[in-house]
């Protein structure tokens, strides 16, 4: 069995705001990507994460979020398949984010494309 993290939206405002080192990744589809993001995310659809796979198990913790949590444990528990250990869903993803009272920022128009 391959598991993977959570984290809350307190606790990733938390790694924010005390320089904890880990990528975020966005595995929402573009349509929903231009709606708004959490600043910093790297702009990843879900049907890419397996194409793009050793890109993420180089460096380190990776949080994936998308619009509720669901299709982000999908991209969790794909790479903990790959043996990545270090990876985390946001609990409740851009709906939880933005629950907590943390904002979302607007994508550039080139990271949407690719």
């Amino acid at each position: 069995m391959y598991g993977f993290h959570e984290v809350d939206a307190a606790t990733l405002k938390q790694w924010f705001d005390t320089g904890v080192k880990f990528r975020l990744v966005d595995v929402r589809t573009p349509a929903e990507m231009s709606r708004g993001v959490i600043d910093g995310a790297e702009l990843m659809p879900l049907h890419l994460v397996p194409l793009r796979a050793a890109e993420l198990t180089s460096g380190g913790r990776v949080v994936f979020y998308c619009q509720s949590g669901a299709r982000s444990a999908q991209a969790c528990a794909f790479m903990a398949q790959q043996g990545m250990e270090d990876v985390y869903n946001l609990r409740g993803g851009v709906m939880g984010w933005v629950a907590s009272g943390s904002r979302l920022a607007t994508p550039s128009r080139e990271s949407l494309i690719g």
